[in-house]
């Protein structure tokens, strides 16, 4: 007989708290962090390359996730690493005051990351347990749209929060106050998800660590059997390797000074031009291209014109290093131009992963791994980005992502394309 527990409350209580918290250090990482050091003194090549470097967890999140299955449940994991991550964030505000605020600084930043990690895998499996394939359906435009809230919360507001302190109180003790935020912000999250969240189901999968490295063994060993999975693995690392550089350096480009060849914006400004500008681009682009495939389905041809689409607005970006326009109007049109073509194009790999890689006996995990292999694609260019801006100059640098985008475009026309039809088989060679 059913228990009455098992009418749990409404997805939409749980879904949004769940993705913003899933968003929130994602990007304090990957891009609020480099205005911070930025700010601080710290060159490019060593902000690209360590702010690179901590995102490797979700790079191999996928390695642990069948070891979360024997303690607890999955919500246990969700709301413990939130409280955990913001825990962190306080003491990382801390680090801020010391001599060495660089190094101790990073090293929580690592922590977090496996946190942040950890808590999306277990996020993921509360949703894929707790929901049917309909609400899963349902609700997936929840999780998007709350992650990027997330988004913006952190790479605009907080980010001209930062920048408004700090003409008021110094740069390290305004960038203290919003770690303390950001931690405050995390923990919160966590005491509500411990009230909401359902269980996502308990730890009965697996009875010993033996057992656990026998089903991940058979996970890895399934997933690189399958059919086309190296032209499939070219394609998701090669679809990034240009953005994976210049994202990483646009930040930096727009802080630097004009006498160094950027734009000399005050931090305030690149959190609006994200925030604002940015945001609303990439919700637009997502939109759209989701209407586009789902009408023209995934096909050569449409997938090319997605792998266009996200490629070739990085010509905002070389514009902006070679004409150096003053008007804050014109630089706010080209992030909206790449921002709608990252939002538009990034449907296509996502896309991909589901109908190409993901299929199979260990759906969920194949997943994973093609999501963890497409984050290391955009990492180690990344890592690189910082010494190659600092070699060549950003006018240079920009021109050459251009040249960059070219392996994209190879990989998008050589790739195989699974039938539809066969999604839900197991395809092995």
């Amino acid at each position: 007989m059913p228990t009455p527990e098992k009418k749990t409350l409404n997805p939409i209580y749980w879904i949004p708290t769940t993705w913003f918290a899933m968003g929130l250090p994602f990007v304090a990482l990957s891009g609020a962090s480099s205005i911070m050091y930025k700010n601080m003194g710290i060159s490019d090549t060593q902000i690209a390359f360590w702010t690179s470097l901590i995102m490797f967890p979700w790079t191999i999140k996928p390695l642990w996730g069948p070891f979360l299955e024997m303690y607890k449940t999955k919500k246990f994991f969700v709301y413990t690493t939130q409280i955990f991550t913001g825990v962190l964030f306080g003491l990382l505000a801390l680090t801020l005051q010391m001599n060495h605020f660089f190094s101790f600084s990073i090293a929580i930043l690592t922590i977090i990351a496996i946190s942040g990690a950890t808590h999306d895998t277990a996020a993921d499996g509360v949703y894929l347990n707790e929901l049917t394939p309909k609400l899963q359906a349902k609700f997936v435009g929840w999780q998007g749209a709350f992650y990027n809230i997330a988004k913006v919360f952190s790479g605009g507001v907080l980010v001209y929060f930062a920048g408004q302190l700090e003409k008021e109180i110094g740069i390290h003790n305004a960038w203290m106050a919003v770690m303390f935020a950001y931690g405050l912000i995390m923990v919160l999250l966590g005491l509500y998800n411990m009230r909401v969240l359902p269980e996502g189901g308990k730890a009965q999968e697996l009875s010993s660590v033996k057992e656990g490295f026998a089903t991940l063994k058979d996970v890895i060993i399934t997933f690189f059997q399958k059919k086309n999975i190296w032209y499939s693995l070219c394609f998701i690392v090669f679809y990034r390797f240009a953005e994976g550089q210049a994202i990483k350096i646009v930040p930096l480009f727009f802080k630097a000074s004009r006498a160094s060849g950027g734009l000399g914006l005050s931090t305030s400004e690149i959190g609006l031009l994200y925030g604002v500008f940015g945001s609303i681009a990439f919700v637009l682009g997502s939109i759209v291209a989701g209407y586009y495939v789902s009408n023209k389905g995934l096909t050569r041809r449409t997938l090319l014109i997605l792998c266009a689409v996200f490629n070739l607005p990085f010509a905002a970006y070389a514009f902006l290093a070679v004409a150096m326009p003053q008007e804050l109007y014109i630089i706010a049109s080209a992030v909206a131009i790449e921002y709608f073509g990252y939002g538009y194009g990034f449907v296509g790999l996502i896309l991909f992963m589901m109908q190409n890689i993901a299929p199979g006996k260990y759906k969920m995990a194949h997943y994973a791994f093609g999501s963890g292999l497409m984050n290391l694609g955009f990492m180690i260019p990344s890592m690189i980005s910082g010494l190659l801006s600092d070699y060549l100059g950003y006018k240079e640098f920009f021109i050459w992502v251009l040249i960059a985008t070219i392996p994209a475009f190879v990989v998008t026309w050589l790739v195989p394309l699974l039938p539809v039809e066969k999604e839900a088989e197991d395809i092995v060679e």
